[in-house]
């Protein structure tokens, strides 16, 4: 029955969502909206608001973009790519294609979501290729749904935030060490509860006919750039072809980060990005195949540069219009201590929806999360994970994030969202229920 229901609304979705882009348009005019209405007086504001915060979270955003660079770059060394295709090999049955695809993503998931992107991208692909019985665009769903699971990895948005010394809330919770977040027992619970029970689901999905199998992109082009230099005898193709330099660099960056390590230092994303940028250098052949493998994620990254401003002064007129606010306010004040973690959840869910962003969503919602929690003395750490979960929760059903692994891959996002609709009520009915018991 769940793949008869599942191959009806996919077809319905497919019909009637709009690009991602024209979503975060629609978005930021709902928004609006709403805040004339909450502040009708104070119309100019909101545009200020908008205005200000486009330009607020730069510097987070260009975290963002060299995590998701970084990983991605590092997921393009050949041997990395060579792994992943005689993995994608495995898989002899189109069930066996789905499980193996999201448990492939769901490590890369824990490691750095900028690896997993690409890494979901090429298994799911490589998958496709060699099983024309799977479905090509539930396939990549399931490439995309470990997103859910993202934020009890090792980049986590929020875990590694709260624990990077000067973060913004650090006067009012302090430093939380990742042993309470990330590694937390609750939280590697809920984590394997996911990727258990998430591919079961997602082969119940299947559907039985009307398969649509992986397709290559025409006129896919030859990476002969590479091979044409690497024939050239001038001096300078030479060192940009040397593995020395990329060599030396990469250990720069090892060495300060066993400095950092050493004098106490937490997991944070500037340590993440450094670690991947530095293993991308060592691992490429050269610095001219690492530079081709930057502008090569280039070109998948632009859709979150184009839009991410966009979310960014959605979350300033949410905050300046008090609609955030209020949403966290009216949830919090039918809490308890008991259930305050689940009503964070359902919050950080919907925020989410308008303000798809972790470490943004936490500075949006954060301040307002941990006061609520404080006064019915809910652990720091419990209120920062719970808004965690809830971001990636409907990251499922919000494309922002998807947009990348679906430039690879060649599909829109209208493709894959009708599985990850139902995939989502799914996580949100499973994480609810552990909310209550693990933390």
């Amino acid at each position: 029955m769940l793949n008869r229901i599942a191959d009806r609304f996919s077809k319905m979705v497919e019909k009637y969502l709009p690009d991602a882009f024209v979503i975060a348009v629609l978005l930021t005019l709902f928004v609006f909206i709403v805040a004339f209405f909450m502040k009708p007086a104070e119309p100019i504001s909101t545009f200020k608001s908008f205005g200000d915060g486009f330009w607020m979270y730069l510097t987070f955003t260009m975290q963002m973009v060299l995590l998701l660079m970084t990983g991605m770059t590092l997921a393009a060394v050949p041997f990395i790519q060579r792994f992943l295709t005689a993995v994608a090999s495995l898989a002899k049955t189109a069930n066996q294609a789905y499980i193996l695809t999201f448990l492939v993503s769901s490590a890369a998931y824990y490691i750095n979501w900028g690896l997993a992107v690409v890494v979901g991208a090429i298994i799911a692909r490589e998958v496709g290729k060699r099983n024309k019985k799977a479905h090509f665009p539930l396939l990549v769903a399931a490439a995309y749904a470990p997103t859910v699971t993202y934020t009890a990895g090792l980049s986590s948005s929020i875990g590694l935030s709260v624990a990077t010394k000067g973060h913004f809330l650090e006067e009012a919770i302090g430093i939380i060490p990742t042993s309470e977040t990330i590694f937390h027992p609750g939280t590697i619970i809920i984590l394997i509860a996911l990727v258990i029970t998430m591919p079961i689901f997602i082969i119940f999905m299947a559907p039985k006919k009307d398969i649509i199998p992986f397709t290559p992109k025409v006129n896919e082009k030859a990476k002969s750039d590479i091979e044409d230099a690497a024939q050239s005898k001038y001096p300078a193709i030479r060192l940009e072809k040397s593995p020395i330099l990329g060599v030396l660099t990469g250990l720069i960056g090892f060495i300060y980060i066993i400095s950092e390590f050493i004098n106490g230092r937490d997991l944070d994303l500037n340590i993440i990005n450094i670690t991947f940028l530095s293993l991308g250098l060592i691992f490429h052949q050269s610095l001219f195949q690492y530079a081709q493998a930057f502008k090569e994620a280039a070109t998948s990254i632009s859709p979150i540069i184009l839009q991410f401003p966009f979310y960014a002064g959605i979350i300033a007129v949410l905050g300046s219009s008090g609609l955030a606010e209020s949403i966290i306010n009216w949830m919090a004040s039918i809490a308890n201590k008991d259930t305050f973690d689940v009503f964070t959840y359902w919050a950080a869910g919907i925020v989410n929806l308008l303000a798809p962003s972790g470490g943004g969503q936490w500075a949006l919602q954060g301040p307002l999360q941990v006061a609520a929690g404080a006064k019915l003395g809910v652990d720091h750490a419990v209120t920062a994970m719970a808004v965690g979960w809830g971001d990636g929760w409907t990251n499922l059903i919000q494309p922002f994030w998807a947009l990348p692994i679906l430039s690879v891959v060649g599909l829109h996002i209208r493709h894959i969202m009708g599985y990850c609709i139902l995939l989502s009520i799914w996580v949100g009915i499973l994480t609810t229920v552990l909310l209550f018991f693990v933390y």
